[in-house]
């Protein structure tokens, strides 16, 4: 007893010790996934913002120049400039403002200095002329900046003269025809609008993203609200740096520093990058290692604790799982056998449904029916048959899911075969259907059913409803129909018979409400609008094309939801024959007729010349007509 107490005993410190080598394992490889994540994710911040901003950027580079020839053609009317700055800045409701400062004395009327100038009060575009004494823009960073470049570019960040914001400006030189710089022309972004787009969402809860020039100077960043400012002079500190050790991330694309912030002494990580091409700004990505890495750490703390509990109830588990293993097997057999006969049920109600064959392979009517259960059986039905030149079709829904639905849909499939059988009017079949479905409903489940009779020959339908959604003709709008009760509720109810006649080319597309009801991931329907819109893009499809495009159409719609219910769906194309190819039958028919008559009279007449008694070659006569009649 001892020895197998204390056996038990290494056994289970031998587990306790491979569980924590496997947690230690299990932890330095998530960390390490994780790092890479990180790595990935804070590139991909990087990238998304960087397009942003420059999506921003060229939105007002491209404002610019596409009135820059406005500019232009105003240039010998000083007032008329007024208008083409205000025309740009209705146009972009992200600028603060845009001016065009010409050089001194360009225009004499105008004094020295001239800036017109488009600015936004209380959402209205104002102009006026800026330049002054308060406002000398020829000392002003932007037209030092733009006139010593010679070309457009991006102005480092400065406090604006007017409205006294810090703020960016495009500014490209205006040149006359002689390719002598006359003017700048400038558009004014705030700085505030450039922060909001970097920060309107973070990877991170504590995640923050910086703008900075190419030199490091600060241009745009998160409010102080959600970080301090000195926080944010740190980060921008540990980038200029060059004595700081930074490394490369694996795919080359940016920089990483770690740091520790200098009020709690955080651990944090900086990922920062260049832009491409102009301007060559700097973006920078701020993330915090409790963030990354907390929820491994307090993952590790509990499947410790889970371990430890685990070890203590490791004997009860092992008796347990003795008796369980039983149990289990016997639950997987008669989970097999359930299985099975699921299977088998599903062949059994697929082979319940209508298939193409001779007697519905017909020049005059082509129909084309699917039935795709939620589960393995499902409580939709569909049926169609020929019988005297007269098209019988149903189309229904049962209440409910699964295998009851499945054996209630078989019952009334079985029921409608037997009613249309030597009955030609719908509203009859659908009494006598309900007349056996309300018998022995203990469990009140219901039946939508719609049944349709149409002559071939007249393209004369006669059709009955029981609850069920209005069939479509393809193009048009719903078949009117009275909507009655569905079958099994009363036995007494009156069911009405309702006529129409459908033209030549015409396709009636009947449906369950698994398809208008079909639900995506957000809940969402597809609802009978959509229904009608692919209804109507396909009044020159086959029913089979019809159908695999309105499917098609839903399963784009639902995705990856699972599907909510049986989805059931039948189309018919009515296209009677010609009166040529009826004519031309009628003649042949005719001819046939003649053809018998003829050889009918030479039998007879040869059977009167041989020694044969009347009664036997009456029989005879008889019987060679019949044969010829056959043939024909």
């Amino acid at each position: 007893m001892k020895l197998k107490t204390n056996t038990s005993l290494i056994i289970i410190i031998a587990a306790a010790v491979l569980l924590e080598v496997i947690s230690a394992v299990q932890y330095y490889y998530t960390r390490s996934l994780l790092a890479d994540e990180l790595e990935n994710r804070a590139e991909s911040e990087l990238t998304t913002k960087a397009v942003i901003v420059k999506n921003a950027l060229n939105m007002s580079e491209t404002s610019l120049r596409g009135h820059l020839w406005d500019v232009k053609r105003n240039l010998s009317h000083p007032d008329s400039v007024f208008g083409a700055v205000e025309c740009v800045l209705r146009t972009h409701p992200k600028l603060v403002g845009c001016g065009i400062a010409f050089i001194p004395y360009y225009y004499p009327e105008k004094g020295r200095l001239f800036e017109p100038y488009a600015y936004r009060e209380n959402d209205e575009v104002k102009t006026m002329q800026v330049a002054g004494d308060n406002h000398d823009y020829t000392k002003s960073g932007f037209y030092k900046q733009a006139i010593l470049a010679d070309s457009p570019i991006w102005t480092d960040p400065y406090i604006d003269d007017i409205f006294r914001i810090p703020m960016v400006s495009y500014t490209v030189p205006i040149q006359n025809e002689n390719k002598e710089t006359i003017a700048v022309f400038a558009l004014d972004i705030p700085i505030s609008i450039l922060g909001d787009t970097l920060n309107y969402r973070h990877i991170y809860p504590s995640s923050y993203d910086i703008l900075l020039t190419a030199n490091g100077e600060f241009i745009a960043g998160p409010s102080e609200e959600f970080v301090h400012r000195e926080d944010v002079e740190m980060v921008i500190k540990i980038i200029n740096d060059s004595t700081i050790t930074k490394t490369v991330s694996k795919s080359g694309r940016s920089r990483i520093a770690t740091f520790y912030d200098s009020e709690d002494h955080a651990k944090g990580y900086v990922f920062f990058a260049y832009f491409k091409g102009e301007p060559g700004w700097q973006i920078a990505v701020v993330c915090y290692d409790d963030e990354v890495y907390g929820k491994l750490r307090t993952m590790r703390l509990n499947i410790g604790l889970l371990m430890l509990a685990g070890l203590l109830i490791l004997s009860l588990i092992v008796l347990y799982f003795a008796r369980s293993n039983l149990r289990l097997q016997t639950a997987k057999l008669a989970k097999e056998r359930i299985d099975s006969e699921l299977r088998i049920a599903t062949n059994i109600q697929k082979e319940m449904l209508p298939e193409q064959s001779p007697q519905t392979k017909r020049d005059d009517i082509d129909i084309f029916g699917s039935l795709a259960p939620a589960r393995e059986v499902g409580g939709d039905l569909f049926d169609y048959f020929i019988r005297d030149e007269k098209l019988f079709f149903c189309i229904g829904d049962v209440s409910g899911k699964g295998v009851p639905s499945a054996m209630v849909m078989a019952v009334i499939h079985s029921l409608f075969r037997m009613a249309s059988a030597h009955e030609n009017n719908p509203a009859r079949m659908m009494q006598t259907i309900n007349g056996t479905s309300c018998e022995g409903n203990e469990l009140n489940m219901f039946v939508t059913l719609f049944i349709g009779v149409l002559d071939l020959p007249t393209g004369h339908l006669r059709y009955c409803n029981a609850g069920h959604d209005a069939p479509v003709i393809v193009g048009r709008e719903a078949l009117p129909i009275k909507a009655n009760i569905p079958l099994g509720l009363f036995d007494d109810f009156i069911f009405e018979m309702q006529e129409t006649k459908l033209e030549d080319g015409t396709m009636l597309f009947l449906y369950t409400d698994g398809l208008t009801e079909a639900k995506n991931s957000q809940r969402k329907q597809f609802e009978r609008n959509r229904v009608m819109t692919v209804l109507r893009d396909s009044a020159d499809l086959s029913p089979e094309q019809l159908l695999k495009k309105m499917t098609s159409e839903v399963h784009a719609f639902v995705g990856d939801a699972e599907q909510s219910d049986d989805l059931t769906m039948l189309a018919i194309r009515y296209t009677p024959k010609q009166e040529e190819t009826v004519f031309s039958e009628t003649l042949t028919l005719k001819n046939d007729i003649r053809q018998v008559s003829l050889l009918s009279n030479f039998v007879k007449e040869v059977l009167g010349r041989l020694d044969i008694e009347a009664k036997q070659a009456k029989e005879i006569r008889l019987a060679v007509e019949e044969a010829v009649v056959n043939v024909i």
